[in-house]
């Protein structure tokens, strides 16, 4: 079936990024140099590393359709194959008709299929599998104008599968130097996206859903960028160099090139000098991934949070991890960056409809939020004490937003104008923390009758559910807990926030897949979980305007 088509031709894909109301891009793997078409457009494949990538800008799309495709290489059809059990992969544009609605799938924390039976036990049901399956099921006229917005852990470079360890065990040609059980060079994280988007289901409906992603730590490594002090250690390792650059070059490769829109690539200096690079462009790449990884005093060169325009819903996604600022002083992301994507929100009065993706969440729960804040103010402070608090941090994950208090503070500011720019809704959507729920946000500082603001958490699409995950978060939820929590803030120093928030749903447990449906001026939020490889149940159906 679709796992092997084409294994000596089509090494992946097609996978839709980008599509506007006459355009789209399709981002293609191939084993070899070929010419890629799909419709009446054509792209050279680049070559990087020894491996063979396209991205399509198909054009001269008609508004508001369905336009069934497929893919040659160099003439011959790889794609679909002709033993395909799911419906021909289309191209949804969207134009006046479809300008009020969007359904936005959103989820993080992804493993692929595995073929050992204990751990594939311990993973359960792939919740994105689910509702591809379900979806493939249905008459294309019944699909609804979704975007898959992928936030994050797309894949595990730091907590292989069994048969990734296998595979790495069986090389003879690793540096001795390099650790046994992570993925270090280039050509290891290809074979880690090959393996999780192989998937037949996830193949498929990647083919023909728009798809939008940003990375978290597991892409790179556990606690990426926590602190100071976490890459100060991590640069002493003599592998490091290598991994952050296999994972930043592989990152925009893999995930970054498809969100932007064609008139962008046709602009990105980067991809250009790609496209017109005599052979293997990975020195190119490589120089690219080592200005990602430098901080110049607080502006950051390469630039990974995008915007997306969906009839009238706006999302603009920001990169809460490679942004971070952490010599000198903290921040989630620099001055440049966060003023970018200010003057994208500011605009959000021409929509109904804002959507801030992040992939770490902006409103923890709330006993955990102050305890990041008071463990910051403890890490500054010289001596044993903030050594320890360091050593908190690091072991306890306190590195969400509440842990960057500037960052998290303006953040805050950023939702309350927005909320008070005209718009319906103002939706913060965000993965990694390992179990899902709904807050809704009182801001002091927005106008009356102010959009309804809700942090809306998707984690895991895929993932092992530890025993004390579930304890630990309900404990987290609870009242006595924030209570007590917010004792130890006032007494470490944390400033009162501007902004308080409430559990609507929540926290659920296990595999689950969210959905954000837009309706002209309406919006409601939907999670589910698997029940089987082909149907989900509902957990949770959220009226998130009045």
């Amino acid at each position: 079936p679709l796992g092997r088509v084409s294994p000596m031709s089509l090494v992946l894909g097609p996978i839709l990024r980008h599509v506007g109301e006459t355009t789209a891009l399709v981002w293609v793997q191939t084993s070899r140099p070929a010419t890629v078409q799909v419709l009446d457009a054509t792209a050279r494949t680049v070559e990087i590393a020894g491996h063979h990538f396209a991205l399509v800008p198909v054009t001269g799309l008609t508004p508001d359709t369905r336009t069934p495709y497929s893919v040659e290489l160099d003439g011959e059809r790889v794609w679909p194959p002709a033993t395909s059990p799911f419906p021909p992969s289309v191209i949804p544009t969207r134009g006046p008709a479809t300008a009020g609605r969007a359904q936005i799938v959103f989820g993080s924390c992804r493993y692929g299929k595995v073929d050992d039976r204990a751990f594939a036990r311990r993973l359960g049901i792939d919740a994105l599998d689910a509702f591809a399956a379900r979806m493939a099921r249905g008459p294309v006229e019944e699909w609804p104008e979704a975007l898959l917005l992928l936030l994050g852990d797309q894949v595990y470079a730091d907590e292989l599968t069994p048969q990734h360890r296998r595979r790495l065990a069986a090389r003879t040609d690793r540096n001795p130097d390099w650790p046994d059980d992570e993925i270090v060079g280039f050509d290891e994280y290809v074979g880690l996206y090959v393996a999780a988007w192989s998937d037949p289901e996830i193949r498929w409906i990647m083919s023909t859903v728009p798809t939008a992603m940003i990375f978290d730590d597991h892409d790179v490594r556990d606690d990426w960028n926590t602190s100071a002090a976490w890459r100060a250690e991590i640069r002493r390792k003599p592998w490091w160099r290598t991994r952050i650059r296999s994972a930043l070059a592989s990152y925009w490769v893999f995930q970054h090139l498809g969100n932007l829109s064609p008139d962008q690539l046709a602009a990105d200096r980067d991809w250009q000098a790609v496209l017109t690079h005599d052979g293997d462009a990975w020195p190119i790449v490589e120089a690219l991934a080592d200005r990602a990884d430098a901080e110049t005093g607080g502006a950051k060169d390469v630039r990974f949070s995008f915007r997306w325009d969906v009839g009238r819903t706006r999302i603009v996604m920001i990169d809460s991890r490679n942004g971070r600022i952490l010599d000198g002083r903290r921040e989630m992301l620099g001055d440049d960056e966060f003023r970018w994507v200010e003057e994208q929100v500011r605009a959000s009065g021409e929509v109904d409809h804002l959507v801030l993706g992040t992939s770490l969440p902006w409103l923890m729960p709330p006993a955990i939020a102050e305890l990041e804040t008071a463990n910051e103010i403890s890490a500054h402070r010289p001596g044993r004490r903030g050594r320890l608090a360091e050593k908190v941090r690091q072991a306890a994950d306190l590195e969400h937003w509440p842990a960057f208090r500037a960052s998290f503070d303006r953040l805050t500011a950023l939702v309350a104008r927005a909320a008070s720019s005209g718009v319906a809704s103002v939706s913060v959507v965000s993965g990694d923390v390992h179990h899902s729920y709904a807050a809704a946000a009182q801001l002091a500082d927005a106008s009356p009758g102010a959009a309804p603001v809700h942090q809306l958490v998707c984690s895991p699409v895929h993932n092992v559910l530890d025993w004390f995950v579930p304890p630990f978060f309900r404990a987290a939820w609870s009242r006595v807990a924030t209570r007590l929590a917010d004792l130890w803030g006032s007494r470490a120093g944390a400033p009162p926030k501007r902004v308080t928030w409430r559990n609507l749903a929540g926290p659920f447990f296990g595999n689950t897949i969210a959905t954000l449906r837009l309706d002209g001026r309406t919006a409601v939020a939907v999670f589910e979980q698997p029940l089987s490889a082909a149907s989900l149940v509902e957990r949770s159906r959220l009226e998130l305007t009045p």
